[in-house]
């Protein structure tokens, strides 16, 4: 169920049915020379509605920009900042639960927005609203080392196999070549072990941090299977929780 497709009176209803609700949350930042720049949203909005389709869960629509300033020097990035992420995903939680609704996982396809979406979390907990952060490649790394040759990193194998399998016109492989060659071999620079690569083009000249040239479509479609399988299972324990189970704890006695 889709609620942006909905009419208010068929909201009501689902709202009604829905015993949790799936926010999709990811960037529209930089991924190299050879992905979309909506490559984090596309993939947790995928990731949410398959598995809002197979549990019946309530799919909230896609926050597309999040905390993403550390690749501002490449073209079309966007970002805000955290506290205005954890604010704006609280309101919507709210407007939610104002409907009834309180159960919340919040789909996440960045790694940037992971410290907000946290705190937005425990801060809504308080009030008796209760969301959890899904991030998907941290759900499913045993698969990633599976299946994977060269792991995570930035529009590297990773993200280069989930994106060609959900939106394969939307890969240039023709520019893989340049990708590789002018990749970060792992995220960040360190000297005397102080990290100094604030910024991405700090480490990567194409925003690049791994080996896309070792993916494939199918790749992505093994670990994406297995992302939505986590996230179905975590949805349906988190229908089933008593919300004793789920809120804040007082004082130790």
């Amino acid at each position: 169920m889709e609620l942006a497709n909905l009419t208010w009176p068929e909201a009501k209803e689902a709202i009604s049915r829905a015993r949790v609700a799936l926010l999709p949350i990811g960037s529209t930042e930089q991924h190299g020379p050879h992905l979309p720049l909506g490559t984090d949203h596309l993939t947790a909005a995928w990731i949410a509605r398959e598995a809002a389709r197979q549990g019946g869960f309530l799919l909230l629509p896609t926050v597309p920009v999040g905390v993403s300033v550390h690749h501002r020097q490449f073209w079309g990035t966007l970002w805000v900042e955290p506290e205005v992420l954890r604010a704006y995903v609280e309101g919507i939680a709210r407007a939610l639960a104002y409907h009834g609704l309180k159960k919340f996982v919040l789909v996440n396809g960045h790694g940037g927005n992971t410290p907000a979406l946290m705190d937005a979390a425990r801060r809504l907990r308080d009030e008796g609203i209760f969301a959890f952060v899904y991030v998907w490649w941290r759900a499913v790394e045993e698969e990633i080392r599976e299946v994977l040759e060269d792991g995570g990193g930035h529009a590297g194998e990773l993200e280069t196999s989930v994106v060609w399998h959900i939106a394969p016109e939307l890969v240039r492989p023709d520019k893989f070549p340049e990708a590789a060659a002018q990749a970060a071999p792992a995220w960040g620079r360190k000297i005397q072990g102080v990290e100094v690569g604030y910024d991405t083009v700090d480490f990567a000249a194409a925003g690049c941090v791994g080996a896309p040239t070792k993916a494939s479509p199918e790749k992505g479609r093994t670990i994406l299977e297995a992302a939505v399988n986590k996230l179905l299972r975590f949805g349906k324990w988190l229908a089933e929780a008593p919300p004793e189970e789920l809120a804040s704890k007082p004082h130790k006695p």
